[in-house]
């Protein structure tokens, strides 16, 4: 296990904004970071990074945490392995205590896919670099292509040998087994190598892991597949990566832009030429969770497409995907007979960003003179084609560049643009009640499924319902989201509205206090009292009469560490081990609205009356206990009334009476002294 010294150097260390910057282009907005969350699908950022907690927050789908948490979340993997990447990128020693054996055996089994992907890349690699076969065949291809040893090395180029079961002996030497062999899709189900005689490229994930190959044959004359990749296994599944992206990312951040090619070799050589924000698909069409990649960085996309790709007008009607997802997609075309690498090759990096950049013709605008000019002639062919283009300027979510596309298309194809406005309103009026009729669909199906569960009292977890059904927290009629992929905030916050009487509210202001503040001095003049220790000992005596169960034990575990003597902070709270702890500390640490840095940093207007909010936690705390106990006030005063009103029902006595109505009295001098405290008015 890693020892908690470790731990703590790694917590430290990692900063929220480098961590999330890797897979996600952050923009300043405040004093925090604003980006398109990379946990659900959305078109107006809610992914807010604060770097001065260190913690990350969506106010879409509610997740939250510190750096640790962000790459669990992120990349799916243990907490000891978000641990270990943290590590390696900010060059961090790994201490170990000792582990049992089955601990052992059980981190190995999460750990073995990786690891056997790394072990192919390293063989793949060592078999071009260090055979003779591997030279004469892999090396001298690539080395005929103009890669350098140092882009080799960086992309982890390889070359599978043609020996039936080279790799897979090979493995099972050094400890492989063949049922993992097979399930990352490296031996055959006949126990022979699925990579033979290929120049192999590794493909990574976004955050470097070995998850697949791709691996281009060498043999001539041969009835077999130019390219083959791994197939779909636990690590890989294709239509959710995109070769080079790991490799791109900060260039295409830099650049805000990403350019897309077909083939592997295209995105090599044009990374060594210095062109490093270019990503391939593999020769497959771009799927939305491809996009969604893309759109984290920029949401400007240009595709090159070979001189004389055949396929260039089915691969333009797949690029509507790309509208529906708001990106700005350009398209070059490249002369004829040249591929990007090949065009490279010929006139060089300067030459070929200037063709490029001189050539990049707007998507709807391309489409739309390809396929009028095919259509020239032909009222029948024009009037599909229009049709064709009208649905690719209908899936653009955005209504002012919508009526723009029109307007320049109207006038290209010589059609008037109320006709072609009409067309468009009438396939968007369509596509919105089609996606209404679809969330009423899903909400009926949910309500019927929870009506079940509820009638055959079976347990439900209210955090695992369908993606797209209506959250538990939303009633039958409530809007939901689905196009925007909003998702439930945690369960320990989904909850429904408070009574009227209840104290909640005042509650969760105390945890926030407590969390946010409870480490803090409450009075710089007396070292021994802390935030923690002047709200607590004031609430002490009604710590077991919260009306929030969740909110009742943070309180208590605070009490418990402040008597131990434990120092209470945030990161406690971001690290604790009941997850419904962390998503409530993340909650209070970053909330929705905070109040703009510009009043200070530009206007040079601080706050006169009162310290500024990060500093305010004194008065904070004494107000908060005030509204606190005012809460609770007005509990025992309708508990009291209600006493008083039965006693004079049933006719108990005069005395039972008189005795409830002294007890109202003294509860609404209380009442009215803090009432003057808070300099609030109360209305009864």
């Amino acid at each position: 296990m890693i020892t908690k010294k470790t731990i703590n150097d790694i917590v430290e260390t990692s900063r929220i904004e480098e961590v999330v910057g890797d897979f996600v282009n952050l923009k300043k907005r405040g004093a925090n970071l604003l980006g398109l969350c990379p946990f659900h699908n959305e078109k107006t950022p809610s992914f807010t990074v604060s770097p001065a907690k260190n913690i990350y927050k969506c106010f879409g789908c509610g997740k939250g945490g510190d750096p640790v948490n962000f790459i669990m979340e992120h990349e799916s993997v243990s907490y000891p392995e978000s641990l270990k990447y943290l590590a390696e990128k900010y060059g961090i020693e790994i201490e170990e205590t000792q582990t049992s054996q089955a601990h052992k055996e059980e981190q190995q089994k999460l750990d073995s896919l990786y690891v056997l992907n790394q072990y192919a890349r390293d063989f793949y690699h060592q078999q071009l670099l260090q055979t003779d076969i591997g030279k004469s065949v892999g090396l001298s291809y690539l080395k005929n292509r103009g890669f350098t040893d140092e882009t080799i090395e960086k992309f982890g180029l390889g070359y599978a040998p043609k020996d039936k079961d080279a790799f897979t002996q090979n493995a099972k030497r050094n400890g492989f087994k063949g049922q993992q062999l097979k399930k990352l899709g490296l031996t055959s189900k006949y126990d022979s190598d699925f990579f033979r005689d290929r120049v192999m490229f590794t493909i990574h994930s976004v955050s470097g892991k070995v998850i697949g190959f791709g691996g281009r044959i060498m043999s001539k004359n041969v009835k077999a597949p130019k390219y083959v990749n791994t197939p779909e296994t636990e690590v890989y599944n294709k239509s959710k990566v995109l070769y080079g992206a790991y490799f791109a990312k900060r260039a295409i951040r830099k650049s805000d832009e990403c350019i897309l090619v077909e083939g592997y070799t295209d995105v090599v050589s044009l990374h060594q030429g210095g062109i490093e924000n270019v990503v391939a698909s593999s020769g497959t069409s771009l799927t939305v969770e491809q996009i969604r990649m893309v759109k984290r960085y920029t949401q400007n996309m240009k595709i090159l497409y070979d001189g004389d790709s055949a396929g260039v007008k089915a691969a333009l009607r797949g690029l509507d995907l790309v509208l529906e997802q708001d990106m700005n997609v350009k398209v070059v075309m490249l002369p004829e007979g040249e591929d990007p690498d090949s065009y490279l090759q010929s006139v060089g990096s300067e030459a070929f960003k200037e063709y490029i950049e001189s050539q990049a013709n707007d998507f709807i605008l391309f489409k739309s003179e390809l396929l009028f000019q095919e259509a020239s002639g032909d009222p029948v062919r024009q009037a599909a084609m229009i049709k064709d283009i009208v649905a690719s300027i209908a899936k653009i979510p955005d209504p002012l560049k919508r009526s723009l596309y029109i307007k320049e298309c109207g006038h290209l194809m010589k059609v008037e643009e109320e006709i072609l406005m009409n067309e468009v309103n009438q396939i968007v009026t369509k596509s919105v009640h089609q996606a209404e009729d679809q969330r009423k669909k899903d909400q009926r199906q949910y309500a019927r499924k929870k009506a079940a569960e509820k009638a055959e009292n079976l347990p439900s977890d209210p955090g695992n319902f369908p993606p797209d059904a209506p959250p538990p927290y939303l009633m039958e009629d409530e809007a939901y989201d689905i196009d925007g992929g909003a998702a439930p905030p945690p369960q320990s916050l989904r909850r429904r509205p408070a009574a009227a009487n209840s104290s909640e509210y005042q509650e969760k202001d105390i945890i926030r206090l407590l969390i946010t503040y409870g480490g803090q001095q409450f009075n710089p003049e007396n070292n021994d009292i802390t935030v923690a220790h002047f709200i607590l000992s004031n609430i002490e005596d009604v710590l077991d009469d919260f009306d929030n169960d969740l909110y009742q034990r943070v309180a208590q575990e605070c009490l418990d560490l402040t008597i131990d003597g434990t120092p209470i902070t945030p990161e406690y709270f971001i690290q604790h081990e009941d997850k419904d702890f962390r998503r409530l500390a993340i909650d209070v640490l970053q909330p929705e609205f905070e109040m703009s840095p510009q009043w200070l940093e530009r206007h040079d207007l601080p706050l006169r009356s009162q310290p500024m909010p990060d500093a305010n936690f004194n008065l904070d705390s004494i107000s908060s206990i005030y509204w606190f106990k005012l809460r609770k006030l007005d509990k025992l005063i309708e508990r009291n009334k209600a006493s008083m009103k039965k006693a004079i029902d049933e006719k108990t006595g005069e005395e039972d009476v008189m005795k409830a109505m002294k007890i109202h009295q003294k509860l609404m001098e209380i009442r009215k002294d803090i009432a003057l405290k808070l300099n609030t008015v109360i209305v009864r």
